[in-house]
């Protein structure tokens, strides 16, 4: 059975025989509900590369300690993977988020596109851009991840076409595209930017600029899969032709 796991702020010097303190919410869920108890092991790690293993040695109500008894440093895999996601309606925003965490995405990029239903503005943003991390932080931990994903603030289609131009290749899902994902070569290092579009699709004028961007058009196969599904089977389809999934 695998190990729970934990994220803390750092830690940076952690070294076997150290004794490491986890505190406040993180704490909280391990102790009253998932009643973590002392000599139980468990993995902590910083979600920037660095994991312990290591004995609980104490726990009081907002907090625990660990006893390391070995540390793994992980590289940042390669190549990186970004998606572009158009928000969804209803809870779909999260469901995707998950399911992009738990495949291996290194940033997740929320869009307002122009035919997107949810609308993030204000108090909204805030509180859905929250979500969205939250989300990302425990699936995270679920799939047992070392480096934690990066959930970007709302992005225009402005910010999209800079992304694009970045990316060592950038690839936009669309229905109508006649050129398979499978036709494109996958770099094995640097940046691979993915554009998920919303339920209604990406707007010609939306195209045009990803497009002129550097961005290609690509389909999946013949079936039209959701906003919050796409994304993630595109990019299993990615990384299976790359050294992270050999």
């Amino acid at each position: 059975m695998s190990l729970p796991v934990h994220l803390v702020e750092s830690l940076d010097g952690t070294a076997p025989g150290s004794v490491v303190e986890v505190t406040g919410d993180e704490a909280h869920h391990a102790v009253a509900v998932r009643r973590l108890r002392e000599g139980e092991q468990v993995v902590l790690t910083d979600g920037q590369g660095t994991s312990v293993t290591g004995s609980v040695t104490s726990t009081g109500k907002r907090t625990f300690s660990v006893t390391v008894s070995s540390v793994t440093q992980d590289p940042r895999p390669e190549p990186a993977i970004t998606v572009v996601q158009a928000l969804p309606k209803g809870d779909r925003g999260e469901l995707a988020v998950e399911v992009l965490t738990e495949v291996g995405v290194d940033r997740i990029v929320p869009w307002a596109a122009s035919r997107s239903v949810a609308v993030w503005k204000g108090e909204r943003a805030a509180k859905s851009h929250a979500k969205w991390q939250a989300t990302a932080r425990e699936a995270a931990k679920q799939s047992r991840r070392s480096w934690l994903p990066t959930v970007t603030p709302l992005a225009s289609t402005a910010d999209l076409a800079t992304l694009v131009a970045e990316a060592d290749l950038a690839l936009v899902l669309h229905e109508d595209a006649t050129l398979p994902l499978g036709a494109l070569e996958v770099p094995e290092a640097g940046r691979i930017v993915l554009v998920v579009g919303p339920e209604g699709g990406i707007s010609p004028d939306e195209q045009a600029v990803l497009t002129d961007a550097g961005a290609h058009a690509v389909r999946l196969g013949a079936e039209v899969l959701r906003t919050s599904t796409a994304g993630v089977v595109a990019v299993a389809a990615v990384l299976a032709r790359t050294s992270r999934w050999a």
